[in-house]
């Protein structure tokens, strides 16, 4: 089978490996469609992996089944977790608190050999705990949002929205790649009644605004604190999400977050980068700073609930598919950051 393995940012091959074979507890799927992540655009970040095999957005077709499974069979259809944690909760204290991405098992999880192979073998702990079934009527790229989805709802979760007692009337998403917009379509789904989007690539800015952003700010050319204070007049936003890894982006969001208002780090910073601000600036206007990593079970299932009812679909955020012979076209293109939202690697 065919995979594309990245040994540097800018090396990226297809190679041969072997079909793996399910052990028990495990299945095969074939896969249908798997996404190129931002995280993955990240040098940093990606290469301290190197080598490895691109991609964690999988999503396809049980073919085959290990000794002892009873809740999946050959032919469904389903998405795929990287990790997934054991939810445990007599004995994991991170699984009792919900905070998913701290428990070990999460950590150590991983599908094998990575999304973007034409198939995966599904480790024992994933399949069961998060791995979702596609309903009918949902395509495999559908399918291959669940993930990037639930890393934004767990965000505006932990933001207090969503159910979380927080009300917002006014969010603003720095950063309008293909999270910046999935969040502006998630903001709108949950019901805020003004988000602004902020950008420097205008094919990006118009994207939001088709996408149901209520204003977009090219902060290439208008400063971007001025421009949320006329637009709100004066308020700020209640809601900010710091989209790009970035210091920058991240002291841009404090300062346009409003009075008691709250800041969801989505993304880490580059290495090096030290985050500085007056503290008494946070103190005295009750500004939040929540960091948000990855996602888990709880935020999966929302997210497929959410693609479910239309209001998240493949056709609103994909831009571009790719064989996985031109793996390496593809991640040019989505580093590059220009007109492109979700690049989807497809499989016949």
């Amino acid at each position: 089978m065919k995979v594309a393995k990245l040994y540097s940012f800018n090396d990226i091959r297809i190679e041969e490996m072997p079909v793996p074979e399910p052990g028990p507890g495990e299945a095969v799927m074939k896969t249908m469609a798997s996404g190129i992540c931002s995280g993955d655009l990240m040098p940093w970040y990606i290469e301290k992996k190197a080598p490895l095999v691109l991609g964690h957005e999988p999503s396809g077709v049980i073919v085959e089944t290990g000794d002892g499974v009873s809740g999946f069979k050959p032919g469904d259809r389903v998405a795929v977790h990287h990790h997934a944690p054991c939810m445990d909760t007599a004995r994991c204290p991170f699984c009792r608190k919900g905070d998913f991405v701290h428990c070990p098992t999460w950590k150590g999880s991983s599908i094998h050999p990575g999304g973007i192979s034409e198939y995966i073998r599904i480790p024992r702990v994933n399949l069961e705990n998060d791995t979702l079934k596609l309903p009918s009527g949902i395509s495999f790229e559908d399918g291959m949002l669940v993930e990037p989805l639930g890393c934004v709802l767990k965000g505006i979760r932990r933001a207090g929205l969503a159910g979380g007692g927080f009300h917002a009337e006014t969010a603003l998403v720095i950063g309008l790649g293909v999270m910046g917009a999935l969040h502006v379509l998630a903001l709108k789904a949950l019901g805020v009644k003004k988000v602004i989007g902020a950008d420097r690539v205008s094919y990006r800015i118009q994207k939001a605004l088709e996408l149901g952003a209520d204003h977009a700010i090219d902060a290439g050319r208008e400063d971007l604190e001025r421009a949320v204070y006329g637009i709100t007049g004066g308020r700020m936003a209640d809601v900010v999400i710091a989209g790009p890894n970035s210091v920058h982006a991240m002291e841009a969001a404090v300062k346009t977050a409003g009075e008691g208002g709250r800041v969801v780090l989505f993304t880490p910073a580059k290495p090096g980068e030290a985050l500085s601000m007056d503290p008494n600036e946070i103190y005295f206007r009750e500004i939040s700073l929540i960091p948000s990593y990855s996602t888990g079970p709880e935020d999966t299932r929302a997210a497929l609930k959410m693609i479910e009812e239309g209001r998240v679909r493949a056709r609103m955020v994909v831009t571009h598919r790719f064989p996985i012979g031109d793996t390496p076209v593809a991640y040019r293109l989505a580093a590059q950051a220009g007109e492109s939202l979700k690049i989807a690697i497809t499989f016949e």
